[in-house]
């Protein structure tokens, strides 16, 4: 998700049961779907009935949406206190999940709605950051050899 995604997702957003996040109006006023992790479905009952936000599912201390700056505050603090890249940024966990996803064998057209990627060409970058290994990647002669008579 992108951060502008984040702090506009409201309550009615989650839906746990079928195991999804609807991102409404995200980049280019387009509505779309993305995978909700059912271990996040935990956290968020869990800061649900700790926070009891009434209307956005992240609101600030006084209510209303959470904010950006804030986001950036949190994360750059994390950052901080776990030793991790100073380079990271909010923007960062979004090209890591989909560099996992890709690294998952996700389905690019699945991977490309599910970041609101209008082409495919955009969703295809995640694929450059791969490397190539042949412990992970399976040549497709491996398999067609597997399941014939001209093993050796």
């Amino acid at each position: 998700m992108r951060i502008s995604e984040l702090i506009n997702l409201r309550i009615v957003d989650v839906h746990s049961k079928d195991g999804y996040l609807f991102i409404k109006d995200s980049k280019g006023k387009k509505d779309r779907k993305t995978i909700l992790s059912e271990q996040l479905v935990l956290l968020l009952r869990a800061y649900y009935k700790q926070y009891k936000p009434s209307y956005w599912l992240f609101e600030g201390q006084t209510g209303g949406q959470y904010s950006t700056t804030s986001i950036r505050s949190i994360f750059r603090k994390s950052v901080v206190e776990t030793n991790s890249n100073p380079w990271a940024t909010v923007h960062t966990l979004r090209h890591s999940f989909a560099t996992h996803c890709i690294e998952n064998n996700v389905n690019i057209r699945h991977l490309q709605n599910m970041l609101g990627h209008s082409s495919p060409k955009t969703t295809e970058i995640y694929t450059r950051t791969i490397e190539i290994n042949n412990k992970t990647i399976t040549s497709p002669f491996d398999s067609l050899l597997k399941n014939s008579t001209l093993q050796t």
